[in-house]
């Protein structure tokens, strides 16, 4: 469908959607893109999320501890001393 990183390839999409599977151009438009990926029958293409790949995410997207000094909104101020 489209290279990781590329953005959506809608012209292929479309053309599977249009041409392959003989839809409407409201049809296709219609569809949520999970519904489109079970009638070309990807759906099995993508892996569950396992404990080591939530582990990989983990690492690659940490969380962030935003603080008043920096614009984030922090309402857990006496969560560490039970208050």
């Amino acid at each position: 469908m489209s290279t990781p990183g590329a953005g959506i390839d809608w012209k292929g999409l479309m053309q599977a959607g249009l041409h392959g599977l003989g839809m409407q151009p409201a049809e296709f438009w219609r569809l949520t893109p999970v519904e489109l990926k079970i009638m070309l029958g990807r759906e099995g293409l993508v892996p569950p999320l396992t404990r080591a790949r939530l582990a990989e995410l983990a690492a690659a997207f940490p969380d962030v501890r935003k603080d008043q000094d920096d614009g984030g909104y922090r309402n857990d101020a006496g969560a560490a001393s039970g208050t």
